[in-house]
């Protein structure tokens, strides 16, 4: 399996569950400080993701921090999660290995300067809306709402079935 492959994989993962997790999102109590919340945690993966997307491209991103003061509708940010996503699954598509090999140098928010190769870049998005959406299930969990399920393997098996089944009785 190529790091590439693996990266389209990721990213289609990332899609499928952040999409399912913002429509368990709808079930918050409109009223629910709990809803703002969850909403503000997805909305700063997407700012991240965005701020990555721009310092892949070499881009100006214009975002000053990675929490944006503005509260989205759960509409608006599920349109543009959909967005960003759909564009990270088509851009790592286009990347060979070397591509992923080669050093980007930004600035962090603050104004640091910084420097990641680009594959770290692209597993930084996927693990930190990994770690995010943990946040929102444990908050879902607390308002008795049942979370999405948020696995790798499950998405694989579902998502590639026929390359999954073994015979009964195989061991790995």
């Amino acid at each position: 399996m190529s790091q590439v492959g693996t990266l389209k994989r990721l990213f289609g993962y990332k899609a499928k569950t952040n999409g399912e997790f913002l429509e368990a999102m709808r079930h918050f109590d409109d009223e629910s400080p709990a809803r703002e919340i969850a909403i503000r945690v997805l909305n700063h993966t997407y700012a991240v993701d965005r701020i990555f997307a721009a310092n892949l491209q070499r881009a100006e991103h214009g975002y000053t921090s990675p929490n944006p003061l503005q509260v989205p509708s759960i509409e608006e940010l599920s349109a543009a999660i959909k967005t960003s996503d759909q564009w990270y699954i088509d851009y790592v598509s286009l990347l060979d290995e070397t591509q992923l090999a080669e050093r980007i140098d930004f600035r962090f928010t603050d104004g640091l300067p910084a420097r990641m190769w680009r594959e770290e870049m692209l597993m930084h998005v996927t693990i930190h809306g990994e770690y995010h959406r943990g946040q929102l299930a444990l908050l879902m969990m607390q308002n008795s709402i049942t979370p999405p399920g948020d696995g790798f393997t499950s998405y694989l098996h579902k998502s590639e079935a026929s390359a999954r089944r073994r015979a009964s009785g195989q061991t790995a």
